[in-house]
């Protein structure tokens, strides 16, 4: 049954056509607009409030309509709001450079501003290729990737992503990348624990190396979770027996921590919890904290050094955006980062991870349709199963995750799915209480559905749930 339509909504549906969406879903379940956010809490048109357990797509650190943040947008709006990045520059961005040296690992001293994530994916590919050409290894021409990744929308990116939803009917366009089988520590086909295994599922990417080092430039990879796949998550000595791959086969190691980086995982880049340095990090997401678009692509010396010559020599790396080094985004980022250093956030993030996993744990462990929760740092998932013991998925057509989402924001919870893995990535300034919120109402959601839905019924041992 339809819902009535606000002027708004008719508006957005005349138009507006919406990311990562079947628009004709919309005829059913119309936009929801939002006029304001405050905190964790998003507020429609109507006023209904949501709690954006999910960050906006993983972006907002902070909460909606910080008020430091507001305030240092504010006052670099007044003073200079853009400025072409090619032979100019301006302090937020030197000043973001700087800081972001000193914070990410060892060696990533040179700084490539880009204005969203697929961008600086892109980048980070284009170096590492361009870098192999003028280096004399020519031969190096193909990436290798793994299962389950996604790193952008872009051409490139989608060439190194893994996820066949949306790279499949791209094929025809994308490059010709080497695909390694990722970590699976739910399905794990060596039966080990995560947190004890020595990553044995390495020997895939090193199958892969030994026989086509010769032509890959690069390896990418999400550190320690692969999120657009349904948070996958995965010890950090997987990321240690990498990097030791890489340098043994003279290949990049790209880290692609878009998602993860800034405190999502418990330290403020990935990488850290393998104490490794990549070649190149992609940043972007909470660069910001969820105010304006930018990247960035750290990189080292080493790669820098390739391409500085004199300009005859067309070694220069010709890559640009418009808004590339854009002024109110790096004053923005420069906030984001000023606060890490002031407010003492990792501490509150460990603080608050630990609270949301006693708090998940207790309330999902026994629900026969959850076949695990699983959490590292502030970022939790819910994978939802047909079979408990058997770890079996649920249908994917059937979308119950979709389901479960519709219900929730009626009960004033977005918890976005990535199929039937629901997940929390909330903002690290949640409550407890607000934290307690969206964990209970997750629950009874989830329990509502499945008592509700026609056609299931639940064993009493809790392990099955037959669809």
């Amino acid at each position: 049954m339809k819902q009535a339509l606000t002027e708004l909504q008719k508006r957005d549906l005349q138009h507006v056509w919406h990311p990562c969406s079947q628009m004709k879903d919309y005829e059913q379940f119309p936009p929801i607009v939002i006029k304001k956010g405050q905190g964790v809490w998003l507020y429609d048109e109507n006023n209904k409030r949501y709690l954006d357990a999910v960050s906006s797509w993983w972006v907002n650190l902070f909460g909606h309509a910080n008020p430091r943040i507001s305030q240092a947008l504010s006052d670099q709006a007044f003073t200079l709001e853009h400025t072409i990045f090619a032979n100019f520059s301006h302090e937020p961005a030197i000043k973001v450079a700087e800081k972001l040296v000193a914070l990410t690992p060892e060696g990533l001293n040179k700084v490539f501003f880009a204005d969203n994530g697929s961008s600086a994916i892109e980048v980070a590919l284009k170096m590492s290729f361009q870098y192999h050409m003028q280096t004399g290894k020519t031969k190096k021409k193909r990436f290798l990737a793994l299962t389950d990744a996604y790193h952008g929308e872009t051409l490139g990116a989608l060439s190194v992503g893994g996820v066949g939803l949306y790279n499949e009917v791209y094929q025809p366009l994308l490059l010709d990348t080497v695909r390694a089988q990722g970590p699976d520590c739910f399905r794990c086909p060596f039966k080990e624990n995560p947190e004890s295994c020595q990553a044995q599922c390495i020997q895939f990417v090193e199958a892969e190396l030994r026989q086509h080092h010769e032509e890959v430039t690069a390896v990418i990879i999400e550190p320690l979770i692969q999120a657009a796949a349904g948070m996958k998550m995965y010890p950090p000595i997987y990321l240690k027996r990498l990097r030791e791959l890489c340098t043994k086969y003279d290949v990049h190691f790209i880290a692609d921590e878009i998602a993860v980086g800034f405190g999502r995982t418990g330290t403020l880049f990935a990488c850290e919890q393998a104490d490794i340095a990549p070649d190149f990090m992609c940043l972007s997401k909470g660069l910001t904290g969820g105010y304006l678009p930018l990247s960035a692509v750290l990189t080292t010396d080493d790669v820098y050094d390739a391409f500085y010559d004199d300009y005859g020599t067309m070694k220069a790396f010709l890559h640009s955006h418009s808004y590339s080094g854009n002024t109110l985004a790096c004053r923005v980022a420069l906030e984001v980062l000023t606060m890490f250093e002031e407010e003492n956030v990792l501490d509150m993030i460990q603080n608050k991870g630990d609270r949301m996993r006693k708090l998940a744990m207790k309330a999902f462990e026994e629900l026969p349709f959850v076949g695990e929760y699983r959490q590292v740092g502030l970022v939790g998932a819910i994978e939802l199963v047909s079979n408990r013991e058997a770890k079996e998925p649920l249908l994917s057509e059937e979308r119950i995750g979709y389901q479960i989402y519709k219900r929730a924001l009626a009960k004033g919870l977005l918890i976005r799915p990535l199929g039937n893995i629901l997940y929390f990535m909330p903002p690290y300034v949640i409550s407890d209480d607000e934290m307690s919120f969206m964990i209970d109402t997750t629950k009874e959601t989830i329990t509502q559905f499945f008592e509700e839905w026609e056609g299931v019924s639940c064993s009493n041992d809790n392990q099955h749930c037959h669809l």
